[in-house]
């Protein structure tokens, strides 16, 4: 049964190329689609613009994603809890970029999304160039980016 689970997802993904924008579901571990994320780590597609609204727990899941060195830039609004490891230390080292936007305002962006027309602008509308979301939350000065050297820290 994995593995019918597996080979579907590996179809679904087929053609997400280098260089895409993903939505990934689930808040932590909760909801997370893991047999796609596997499926995302197998395709081997790299420098991925990854929106979720965290930036992955312990080691697999979103956290297994960007461990395996395939994710360019995070959209999110919660990056950092005890166990993201992975995330910080791209982070720190510079090997990842971060657009942090507040929790509504993610929402807000996904929904002006899908409300897109039906052009390759609706699949980008979470980038920064889009027409649609990108634009919406950026023009009302709701989204923050943080280069890797500013990111506040805790200890």
């Amino acid at each position: 049964m994995i593995d019918k689970i597996r080979a579907s997802a590996a179809e679904a993904l087929s053609d997400v190329p280098d260089g895409a924008t993903v939505m990934i579901g689930g808040f932590g571990t909760a909801g997370l689609p893991n047999e796609l994320i596997d499926a995302l780590i197998d395709r081997g597609a790299r420098d991925l613009t990854i929106v979720n609204n965290n930036a992955g727990n312990g080691d697999s899941g979103l956290a297994a994603l960007l461990a395996a060195g395939r994710v360019r830039k995070i959209i999110c609004s919660f990056p950092r809890q005890t166990d993201s490891w992975h995330f910080d230390k791209l982070y720190r080292e510079g090997r990842i970029e971060l657009e942090l936007v507040p929790q509504g305002n993610l929402a807000e962006r996904i929904r002006a999304a899908g409300a897109g027309s039906a052009d390759s602008s609706r699949r980008r509308a979470m980038a920064p160039s889009s027409r649609r979301g990108g634009k919406l939350a950026r023009s009302a000065g709701a989204c923050m980016c943080w280069s890797h050297r500013s990111m506040p820290t805790t200890r």
